[in-house]
């Protein structure tokens, strides 16, 4: 039987995670950890384990201490502080790992960096910069006039994200987060308005070995978000787009040719409605996996396989679910697959 440790087991992502490998067809011992004690609650792992924050500086220490308590062969980092740390330090972790080369973690971590390789390969024409003084403000109004795109060059769900649409709004924003003692580093981005695309994926020794694309719909709480966008999604529905599946394709190999592992890339759609690729996670999954092992394709579970070296049945490269599937969910409400027309006849009053 395979032991499974995983990491921020008890986040959306990681309870995603466990129950698609709770819907496998083999028997795992799942052992969760997480730094809050309270989000253990949810997983439903085998056993649960409290670790300290990846941050501290005892994490690998005790990860390591759990890996031997447990006998765990395979480790999944699902938040991406974790993924850095444990991508950093897999020479010192006593398992395996299945995640993409240290270079790999590290480039995709960075919006800017990531944004370089992208357009030295004509694969992203939207012009990234770094916001560090108001001589950078005035250089990102001369690029991209109003409106443009703020965000933190690091972290994830829209982190330090924000439209700016007057010089006033740029200065404040970061003068906001510099106050609250982040060391953040912001870059400053046109603009994109069209349709947000997210393409997950699992590769082998730089092929695909399955993906499926989503069009994030309505986002959790986006009226709360300065942004509008929190990229959780509460309504999201599978699309089939050869240009998308492309340009995600052509994305991950500007970073690595032979990319192993998780791979979810998010994309927005340019004035022209072409796909951009905007950041790669990888490592981990999206929030939402469970939608995919839902609707028929289990991507944690091919994952865990390829971790341990074991054959895979033949799966679609794109495409592995019909589109117009759509994945509804909210707060304490449970996840529902849909299809077009499910819901035409609730009567309206």
């Amino acid at each position: 039987m395979k032991r499974i440790l995983i990491t921020g087991s008890g986040g959306p992502a990681g309870v995603n995670f466990v129950d698609s490998l709770r819907s496998a067809p083999e028997k795992m011992f799942l052992v969760g950890a997480d730094a809050n004690r309270i989000h253990l609650c949810w997983p439903e792992t085998d056993k649960k384990f409290v670790i300290p924050r990846a941050d501290d500086s005892s994490y690998v220490e005790k990860l390591n201490e759990l890996i031997e308590k447990e006998s765990i062969e395979l480790v999944h980092p699902q938040p991406d502080i974790e993924v850095a740390v444990v991508s950093d330090n897999r020479d010192r972790i006593k398992a395996m790992t299945y995640l993409p080369k240290k270079e790999t973690v590290e480039i995709c971590q960075d919006k800017y960096k990531s944004s370089s390789h992208w357009k030295r390969d004509g694969l992203q024409t939207v012009k990234t910069i770094y916001v560090s003084s108001m001589e950078d403000l005035k250089e990102a109004e001369k690029l991209f006039g109003y409106p443009y795109w703020l965000r933190a060059s690091v972290g994830f769900s829209s982190r330090g994200s924000t439209l700016v649409e007057r010089p006033e709004t740029a200065k404040a924003w970061i003068d906001y987060w510099v106050s609250r003692g982040t060391e953040w580093k912001f870059i400053a981005q046109e603009y994109l308005p069209g349709k947000i695309i997210a393409f997950q994926s699992i590769w082998k020794d730089g092929q695909v070995v399955t993906s499926q694309a989503r069009e994030r719909i309505e986002y959790l709480y986006h009226y709360l978000s300065p942004s509008g966008i929190t990229n959780t999604p509460v309504v999201a529905k599978t699309v089939h787009r050869d240009d998308v599946n492309d340009i995600a394709t052509k994305a991950v190999l500007s970073i690595d040719k032979n990319a192993t592992g998780i791979f979810c890339v998010d994309l927005r759609e340019d004035k022209k409605g072409r796909p951009v690729p905007t950041e790669i996670n990888a490592g981990r999954f999206f929030t939402t996996s469970f939608f995919f092992t839902k609707a028929g394709i289990n991507m944690p579970y091919y994952y865990v396989k390829l971790a341990f070296g074991e054959d895979i049945p033949e799966l679609p490269k794109y495409n592995a679910i019909p589109e117009g599937v759509y994945w509804c969910r909210h707060i304490d409400c449970p996840g529902v697959i849909l299809r077009e027309g499910d819901l035409d006849g609730v009567p309206a009053i």
